[in-house]
């Protein structure tokens, strides 16, 4: 039995944080340590606990969630996962720069809020689908056309197609199911994808296929 991924919950609104703290706990591979209501009450009690991830709300007093990514993340190495009320691509944008690992909006399912918990813990990030649509298209719409740099044709023809998906907000099972391979093959082609681009995580790897205009034309 491995133990299990230790959760801090920071909300100011004290039913919705005994809430989300009931469906942590009773998941068995979850548990909450610690709540807090405001920003910088979550920067020290992350500090004091040093939970696996950090549940984060994006609008608390004292500090906003935002400003207390990167003194949690940067203090503690947890994973941060954003959640709030506004569907907002400013917001998420800023939270994905600050440090976050994901960002769910409130009115997610418990379950989806579980399997984000236990996505970010192991390293990867989790986002929205329709949120990475949008924030993709943001980018993209922000940034002039840039020449594609020389590590893109480092990658094989399969890694390049994954990364498509990806940058289309595609799960691991959802690529899984349209290239007809197991879902542990194509987490090993996402982390090649991942080394070979150079970047932290999934979130910045569809960021920089938008950015490099990877995603139009015909999939090779």
């Amino acid at each position: 039995m491995t133990d299990p991924i230790t959760v801090l919950v920071a909300d100011d609104h004290a039913v919705f944080r005994a809430g989300l703290k009931a469906v942590i706990d009773a998941s068995p591979d979850t548990t909450c340590v610690g709540e807090a209501g405001d920003g910088r009450a979550a920067i020290d009690e992350a500090l004091r606990v040093r939970p696996d991830v950090v549940v984060l709300d994006v609008r608390m007093p004292k500090l906003d969630g935002v400003a207390a990514i990167a003194p949690i993340v940067d203090g503690t190495n947890a994973r941060v996962l954003m959640l709030t009320t506004y569907d907002s691509e400013t917001v998420l944008a800023d939270a994905l720069r600050a440090g976050a690992a994901g960002f769910l909006l409130k009115s997610s399912p418990p379950e989806e809020l579980v399997g984000a918990i236990r996505i970010v813990a192991r390293g990867d990030s989790v986002i929205d689908p329709a949120m990475t649509r949008r924030l993709a298209a943001r980018v993209a719409d922000t940034l002039s056309e840039v020449p594609v740099p020389p590590e893109v044709a480092t990658l094989t023809a399969r890694e390049h197609e994954v990364l498509l998906l990806m940058a289309d907000a595609r799960s691991n099972a959802e690529i899984a199911g349209e290239l007809f391979v197991g879902e542990q093959t194509v987490k090993t082609h996402v982390s090649h994808v991942l080394a070979k681009l150079g970047v932290r995580d999934r979130i910045q790897a569809v960021v920089y296929a938008h950015r490099h205009k990877l995603t139009e034309g015909t999939r090779r």
